[in-house]
C-alpha cells in the first residue's frame, strides 16, 4: 500500500549538444530524490525529456547535414541511452515532438486566448540564440558571451502573453507560499525581479518553421520556451498526476519556471506547481560546462571506469546542492580513495573478514551495541531531513559519521581479542596410559 502519490521532474533537455556531465548531475538528483520517496512508501513518477525545436536545433541540423528532426531523434536517444547506462530510473521520458504534446500545447493556447490574455503585435528585439530569447536590456553591437558574437536583431509578427497582468499574483503566491521557489536566495532574486515589473513576452515565432504549429493561426509556430514548459503535463497527460510536486532545473532557468511558468497556468485556471528548486552549476576549470566553450566532461567514461555510485557520491558529497560547484578528476579520484575505498570500503572488508574468518560466515545473533544503535537512529534521522531538504552533501556526511563511529568501535574494542577470550579453553590430550 502506498501513501501517496509523488510526483517530480528534470528540465527538458535540449538536444543541440549530447549530455554531459552537468546534465547528469541534474537527473541524479531527482532520481536519488524519487529512490527515497519510494523507499517511503510512495508512488512516484519521475519525468524527463528532450526539448526538440528552435532556431539551436535547426542550426546544429544543418550543419550536420540533416533534417532538424533526424537529429533531435539521434540526441534524444543519446539523452535516453545515457540514463540508462547510469542506472537512472525513468518512469516518463516526453519528447516536444511527441503528437500529444503538440495537442496539450495547443489546449493551453486556446485557453489562454479564450480567458482574454493573448493577443497579436509586432515586435523587434536583439536576440540571444544560445538561450533562445529576446534580451531586453541589450544595445544593438552587444557581444552574447555564449557565442562571442553580436545578437541578431529580430522583427517579427508574434501573439504575446499579458504577463504584465499577473505581477501582483505572482507576488502574492510567493508571499503565501514561501517553498514554492527554493533555495530561499534564489526565491528572493526571483522576488527582486518580479517587483521591478513585468513585460509582456512573445509566445510564438513567424520567422522559423521547426516548432509546432499553432492551429489557431498556422503562420506561427510556438516559441520554444512556451512549447518546453508545457512538457511537464504532456508527460502525464491523463494519468491523475499533476500538479507536479517538484520541477528541479538548473538556476539559469529559473526565471521561465518561477514567472512565466506559473502565470501561463494561472492565465489557463490549470493548477501550478508545487515547488521549484534551482540548484548550481557544475563548473569545470571555473566555467559552466557547455558545447561552445569546449569543456564538456562526459558521465558514462566515469562510470564506467569507477562505478555509476562512486560518480553519484562525488557529485553530491563534494558539492553542496543549490550552490555552484566545481568538477575535477583529481577531486573525484581523491573522494573515491578517502571516502569510498578507504572508509566505506575498508570498514566493509574488515567486517566481512571476520565474520567468515572468525564466524563461519555466519552474522551472530546480538542485541547490538547502545552506542552504535544510538548513533545509527541518531544518524539516519539527520540524513533523511537532509535528503528532504535536497541537502545531499550533509546527508552523506552524516552517513559518513556513522561510518567512522562504527570503525571507531572495532578499533577501540579490539573486536579480535574480544573474540579469542570468547572462545572454549582448547582441549587438552589425555595422555595417562
Amino acid at each position: 500500500m502506498t501513501i501517496g502519490k509523488y510526483y517530480l521532474t528534470t528540465p527538458i533537455y535540449y538536444v543541440n549538444a549530447a549530455p554531459h556531465s552537468g546534465h547528469a548531475s541534474t537527473t541524479i538528483a531527482p532520481h536519488t530524490i524519487a529512490r527515497l520517496k519510494r523507499m517511503q512508501g510512495y508512488d512516484v513518477v519521475l519525468t524527463t525529456g528532450t526539448d526538440e525545436h528552435g532556431t539551436k536545433v535547426e542550426r546544429a541540423a544543418r550543419a550536420q547535414g540533416k533534417t532538424p528532426k533526424e537529429y533531435a531523434d539521434i540526441i534524444s536517444a543519446d539523452f535516453k541511452n545515457t540514463w540508462q547506462k547510469l542506472d537512472i530510473q525513468i518512469d516518463r521520458f516526453q519528447r516536444t515532438t511527441a503528437e500529444n504534446h503538440a495537442r496539450l500545447v495547443n489546449r493551453l493556447f486556446e485557453s489562454l486566448l479564450a480567458n482574454g490574455y493573448i493577443y497579436k503585435g509586432t515586435y523587434t528585439g536583439l536576440y540571444a540564440v544560445v538561450s533562445e530569447a529576446f534580451v531586453n536590456d541589450a544595445k544593438p553591437g552587444d557581444i552574447d558571451p555564449e557565442t562571442g558574437k553580436p545578437y541578431e536583431e529580430v522583427t517579427e509578427e508574434n501573439y504575446f502573453f499579458k504577463l504584465s497582468a499577473f505581477q501582483d499574483r505572482l507576488l502574492e503566491l510567493y508571499e503565501q507560499h514561501t517553498e514554492f521557489i527554493q533555495p530561499d536566495f534564489r526565491r528572493n532574486e526571483v522576488l527582486a525581479f518580479v517587483k521591478q515589473g513585468l513585460s509582456d513576452v512573445s509566445i510564438t515565432r513567424t520567422s522559423i518553421s521547426w516548432g509546432i504549429p499553432v492551429q489557431h493561426d498556422l503562420k506561427h509556430v510556438f516559441y520554444v520556451w512556451f512549447d518546453a514548459l508545457a512538457t511537464y503535463m504532456s508527460a502525464v497527460d491523463g494519468e491523475d498526476r499533476w500538479p507536479a510536486d517538484l520541477h528541479l532545473i538548473g538556476k539559469e532557468i529559473l526565471r521561465f519556471h518561477a514567472i512565466y511558468w506559473p502565470a501561463f497556468l494561472m492565465a489557463a485556471g490549470w493548477e501550478l506547481p508545487k515547488r521549484v528548486f534551482a540548484h548550481g552549476w557544475l563548473l569545470f576549470e571555473n566555467d559552466k560546462m557547455s558545447k561552445s566553450r569546449g569543456n564538456i566532461v562526459r558521465p558514462v567514461p566515469i562510470a564506467e571506469v569507477m562505478g555509476v555510485d562512486a560518480l553519484r557520491y562525488f557529485l553530491f558529497r563534494e558539492i553542496p546542492f543549490g550552490q555552484d560547484g566545481s568538477f575535477s578528476f583529481d577531486a573525484l579520484v581523491g573522494r573515491y580513495n578517502s571516502d569510498l575505498a578507504n572508509g566505506l570500503g575498508n570498514l566493509a572488508s574488515r567486517t566481512l573478514s571476520m565474520i567468515q574468518q572468525y564466524r563461519g560466515g555466519i552474522v551472530p545473533a546480538s542485541g547490538g551495541d547502545p552506542a552504535i544503535t544510538e548513533a545509527a537512529t541518531a544518524g539516519a534521522n539527520t540524513a533523511l531531513a537532509a535528503y528532504d531538504s535536497f541537502d545531499f552533501s550533509k546527508a552523506l556526511e552524516t552517513v559518513w559519521t556513522i561510518i567512522a563511529a562504527v570503525d571507531k568501535f572495532i578499533v577501540e574494542r579490539d573486536l579480535w581479542q574480544e573474540f579469542v577470550k570468547s572462545l572454549p579453553p582448547p582441549k587438552t590430550k589425555d595422555t595417562a596410559t
